[in-house]
């Protein structure tokens, strides 16, 4: 993509997080400015480009246990632009009519996901903001597509780190729990820096800094904790996103102090 490109209404020369993502994965969807604040966030985190395509990894194999549990629907916050692997076609190969509900701010987002699935009778994109989570939730077209009195798995996959206050983050996930009923799974992955220097973690906040976002943080394992709290953590707990049900035994290793993603699956009791 370029940026004569760029649709009505998108500025190309502001950074969005998830074409940040897209060129993260190796993505074509995405600006100079996106490339170059990426580019800054790999000097101080080298490994990124790893971590997010084991945090796509982890979305995969959450959605394959969670669906094969009997949960028909997914609501996926901050879904990002498309790619392989996205909840819909993981969910559908085990429950080929689960619904799933994409929600995202970014227009690009929104433009891409509703062409992709135009024609999918089981699966929308949605536009709200996480930050706004009472809206996002009485959102209509939400509350057309998921109910809330069934089962529903509400992924925040790589995305409360874009909420700097610890309170509202931690209120953001609050309000999505209000109204998950028994049975329901909640999937978090969050940005974690380990033992990385605090000249790094101002490298990686500012390279979000220019972002239409804004700052991104990092937490560590007692946050996630809080989040799930009174929640049945599934095994193996909270862990990197590559260490969560590994596909390959040496991923089952973990050192905290390395920078990465942390990951959760939890079920409401």
């Amino acid at each position: 993509m370029v940026q004569e490109q760029a649709p009505a209404g998108i500025d190309p020369t502001i950074p969005s997080v998830a074409r940040m993502y897209d060129y993260y994965l190796g993505g074509k969807d995405n600006f100079a400015s996106d490339r170059e604040a990426a580019e800054k966030f790999m000097q101080a985190a080298p490994n990124v480009r790893q971590v997010t395509r084991a945090n796509r990894a982890f979305l995969s194999r959450a959605v394959t246990e969670i669906a094969g549990r009997g949960v028909r629907q997914f609501l996926d916050i901050g879904s990002g632009l498309p790619t392989q692997e996205n909840v819909h076609q993981v969910a559908h190969r085990v429950i080929p009519d689960a619904r799933v509900v994409y929600v995202d701010n970014d227009p690009i987002v929104l433009a891409h996901g509703r062409a992709l699935l135009e024609d999918n009778p089981h699966t929308v994109v949605v536009q709200a903001d996480m930050r706004e989570p009472k809206a996002l939730l009485d959102h209509p077209a939400i509350r057309a597509n998921i109910d809330f009195d069934q089962p529903v798995a509400v992924l925040l996959l790589a995305m409360l780190h874009f909420v700097p206050d610890d309170d509202a983050a931690a209120g953001i996930v609050a309000a999505v729990r209000d109204v998950m009923v028994p049975g329901s799974h909640l999937v978090i992955s969050h940005g974690h820096a380990g033992n990385l220097s605090e000249e790094d973690r101002a490298k990686m906040r500012g390279a979000y800094s220019s972002t239409s976002t804004g700052l991104a943080v990092t937490r560590g394992p007692a946050h996630l904790a809080a989040y799930t709290e009174g929640l049945e953590v599934l095994d193996p707990g909270i862990v990197p996103v590559q260490s969560w049900r590994p596909e390959f035994e040496e991923d089952a290793e973990f050192d905290l102090s390395r920078p990465g993603a942390l990951a959760v699956v939890a079920r409401v009791p």
